[in-house]
C-alpha cells in the first residue's frame, strides 16, 4: 500500500455546504493525479480517502446525471 500527502491549507467545501451542515465532505486536489476527501467535522484529524483524478470525475459525473445508485 502506498501513502500520498495533501497540502494542509488545500482543502475545501463543496458550495453546496451549509453552514453548520454535519453532512459534508472536504477536498485537496493538491496532489497531481489525486483527490483527497475527509470528513469536515473532524477536519485534520479526520481520515482521508485517496482516490485518482479521474475516478473523482467520474463519481463527480454519476453524481450530477443521477446514476449513482444511492
Amino acid at each position: 500500500m502506498s501513502t500520498v500527502s495533501f497540502q494542509d491549507g488545500s482543502w475545501f467545501t463543496s458550495s453546496y455546504t451549509n453552514e453548520g451542515a454535519d453532512t459534508c465532505v472536504e477536498v485537496n486536489h493538491s496532489l497531481p493525479g489525486h483527490v483527497g476527501v475527509r470528513d469536515s467535522k473532524l477536519g485534520a484529524a479526520s481520515p482521508v480517502l485517496a482516490v485518482t483524478s479521474a475516478r473523482w470525475s467520474c463519481f463527480l459525473a454519476a453524481t450530477r446525471d443521477g446514476t449513482l445508485d444511492a
